[in-house]
Formats: structure tokens, sequence, C-alpha cells
């Protein structure tokens, strides 16, 4: 049976979904959430979140605005539930949200599930896919003003910055350093993650938060039901204004780049970083400012920047090179795998700035020398329209990190390695010149003017 045969056949089978209800508990220590989800005739599921409280806030916390951003997270979190047989009705008990607020969800999930349908080979509509119903008896949230205030703009400001193990945030960390009061924000503390806050010396101000899938999703993950990529970017957005109105920190800084808008299959919405890319960014400020106004302003840093720029700051920051992992494969082991299309990318977009003696010490071994990659390779270039379903850059900052490394080896007199030497021998048309990145600062991000002075002067120097 095709998996869109078995999509209709599940959609037949369990038609409704249930977002039955949602508690939490707040301590001085932290808020710990569990959600309560069904797909009936199917099963049922009890995620949980535990979200950690650092600092005490000057403010009387209000618990309604809590309650609604604790259900907000649970919206994000039940399409993890809902994609396992993708019902066409979901149903939210005691919970009120507007057409407007059903409207936007409807298209965080439609874009967040871009590849998941186009993975399984699924095919719907936005029109179609799912219809979201609510409780209209239950009165519905009012937003308020928030008590959570915006400081003048200097070194005391408090920021969050969400730390995934990769260089993107590492090079948010040391570009605020000294000009704004910085706390990392990690999910599900791995070694990569952990060795960050360390090396940033802010191991003390990381406000940690836990998530647990439940087993009975992944229960029947393996026995075949549907399965596949969803938003998580989403999970980190709707969790962190949590943790700032908890912890009373004005701002959350992403570290998702200008290149997270190009989508992943040429032609098409398909965007594997879908919840990275600016669309969804601004998308998240409206609906938190219209429908929840916690008070804490969600943006991404590195916006107006591309991953060659990121990589050419990254590559100043040394004491990161031996800690920092990107590699999804080798997660668990928090190693670089050396034989995925994230370790290749990572290696492309830093080889014109770091020596090989460098790149040995950070992947342990030259994935240039690997054949094996060159399917990889070609989605990365553009030669195959499809990129890898990764965090990837463009294909364009790839063609010129690429022509670079090339015009490097060969002004050292060094033999190309085989996937330089192949991409040598392909005709590509015009590749921008790689030095033409290096004062770029896009227009469209969603920075104020102190934070974008910061970045404009680090890519200056």
């Amino acid at each position: 049976m095709s998996r869109q045969d078995f999509y209709k056949e599940c959609r037949d089978r369990f038609p409704t979904f249930t977002y039955e209800d949602y508690s939490y508990q707040l301590s001085d220590d932290e808020i710990s959430i569990t959600y309560s989800f069904s797909i009936d005739g199917l099963s049922s599921f009890h995620p949980t979140w535990r979200i950690a409280r650092l600092n005490t806030v000057d403010y009387q916390l209000d618990n309604d605005l809590i309650d609604e951003m604790v259900f907000s997270l649970g919206m994000v979190e039940l399409i993890s539930y809902w994609k396992i047989a993708c019902p066409p009705s979901v149903i939210i008990k005691n919970h009120s949200i507007t057409k407007a607020q059903m409207d936007w969800w409807k298209k965080l999930y439609w874009g967040g599930l871009g590849e998941f349908y186009y993975t399984n080979g699924i095919t719907d509509s936005i029109d179609s896919f799912m219809r979201i119903t609510c409780d209209e008896n239950t009165p519905g949230y009012t937003v308020k003003p928030s008590a959570l205030k915006h400081p003048d703009m200097n070194s005391n400001a408090k920021v969050i910055i969400p730390i995934g193990g990769g260089k993107d945030s590492v090079v948010s960390i040391e570009l605020l350093n000294g000009k704004a009061d910085r706390y990392c924000y990690i999910i599900n503390s791995r070694g990569a993650t952990e060795e960050t806050a360390i090396t940033a010396n802010l191991k003390d101000k990381t406000i940690y938060a836990k998530r647990t899938l439940d087993s009975n999703m992944l229960d029947l993950n393996k026995q075949g039901y549907l399965n596949g990529h969803t938003p998580f970017s989403a999970l980190v957005a709707f969790s962190s204004i949590i943790a700032g109105y908890l912890n009373g920190i004005s701002y959350v800084a992403l570290s998702n780049e200008n290149s997270a808008n190009e989508s992943t299959v040429e032609g098409s919405y398909v965007n594997h970083q879908y919840s990275k890319s600016y669309e969804f960014e601004e998308d998240f400020r409206k609906y938190e400012s219209q429908f929840i106004n916690s008070g804490v302003y969600y943006f991404s840093f590195l916006r107006p920047l591309s991953e060659l720029q990121i990589a050419m700051l990254f590559s100043r920051f040394k004491a990161y090179h031996g800690i920092f992992k990107s590699c999804n494969v080798g997660s668990k082991q928090d190693i670089w795998c050396g034989h995925c299309p994230k370790c290749l990318f990572v290696y492309i977009i830093l080889s014109p700035y770091l020596s090989l003696d460098e790149l040995d010490k950070i992947f342990g071994k030259r994935l240039f020398e690997d054949e094996s990659l060159i399917d990889d390779f070609d989605k990365l270039c553009g030669v195959i329209p499809e990129k890898p379903f990764e965090c990837v850059g463009s294909r364009d900052e790839v063609n010129s990190s690429l022509t670079e490394a090339i015009s490097q080896y060969e002004a050292k007199g060094v033999q190309l390695p085989v996937l330089l030497a192949h991409y040598k021998d392909m005709a590509h048309g015009d590749v921008i010149p790689f030095k033409n990145y290096k004062g770029q600062f896009a227009s469209v991000h969603g920075l104020n003017g102190y934070f974008a002075k910061i970045v404009k002067d680090a890519i200056e120097k």
C-alpha cells in the first residue's frame, strides 16, 4: 500500500484528533506541564514539559496569561501526535480560539509539515487537510497589557539565546558578550549544548527545558504509522516566551540566518526550515502580540546574515571549535558522523576560513575526499534541485564557498580532492563572487537599531 493510500485509510479509520486538556504546576524553580491528546479510537498521549526558573520577577505574574502560553505551546506540541494518522478533524476541548487563530495554526501546520507530506509522497491541500473546531461555550483569553517592560537598550538588557549546539548560537553568544545580559536556553541538554554554555561562562545562567515525548507515539511509529518532520523551531518559539516571562527576560534572540528562507525543494513551498524562516518569525510575532502579549520580543539576531558570514564570524571563536556539533545523525553520541549532508555542508561553509588541520580537528576526516558524498554534494550545490532535508544554507552560498575553496587549493599548488575536482568539472552558470558576501546585511529582519549595530560592526571588522 502506498503512503498516500495509507494516509487516506488512516483518515477514514481515525477521523478525529482531540486536544483534551492541559495542566501545569508553577513553583519558584520551574513550571511543569502535562498535555492530554487523543486520536480517537487509536491511542491517547500525555507529553510533558518542564521549564526552569532562575530569576524572581518584579511584577505580579498573570495566571491567565501563563495559562494561554501553556495552551499555545500545546497547539504546537499536538502536531507531532496528529501526524501519526492525520485525522481530518481537530477538536479543542475546554478552550476557545477565534477563526483568525484557527487559520494561523493551520498555516503553521501546513508549512511546517511540507517536508512530511513531500517525503511520504502524500498530496493534499491546506483547505482540506484539517478542520479545527473548539468549545465555543468556553470564554476566550482576553489580551491585556504586559507587565514585562523593555528596558533601555544597553549591556543590562536581558536576552535569552536558545542553544542548539551548533555554530550559529555560538556567534550570537559571542557578539552579545558585553552588549547584553545573556542567558542560554537549552531544550533537552546534550554534550554540545552543555559545553557551549560552559565555554561561554553561562552555565549558571542557563534556563533548561525538558521535553518528554509520549511512548505511545514512539510505539505507533515502530508499527508503521505515519511519521516525519514537524516544525520544532515553533516549539522553541512558544516555549521560550514562557521562559522569558517567568524569568523577567524581555528578549529571545534566535540565531536563524537569512538563508533559512530558501525552499528545500526548488520551486515549491517545501522548506525543511519553515519554522526558522523569516515568514514564520514575523507570523509568530504578530500572533504573540495580538493573542498572547507576554511582553517578550522574539527575533532572530543573525537574520540579516548569510551562512557564509556566520561561518566567517564563527571562525574567530576558536574556543568553540572542538565542542560544537551540528550533525543530527550523530547527535545521540555527540559526534560528527562524517557521512551525512549536514556534516558536508558545515565542512563546505567553513573550508574557506579554516586550514585543513583545523578542519581535521573538528571533523576527524577530510570530507572533500569522500566520494560516497557526491549525491549529497550535488544536492547542496544545486545540480540536483532538491536540497538535503537538513538545516543547510542556500545553493548560491555553497557554490561561492566551493569556488573559493578551489581557488585556495590552486593558489597553494595543492591537488584538488575528489569532490572539488568533481565540482570543477561541472558547468554552474553564474556564481556569486565569494567576496560579495562579506558585507551583506539583509534589509528584512526583526532587529532594533541597537542589535542591528552590533551585527553590522561585527561583519565590518
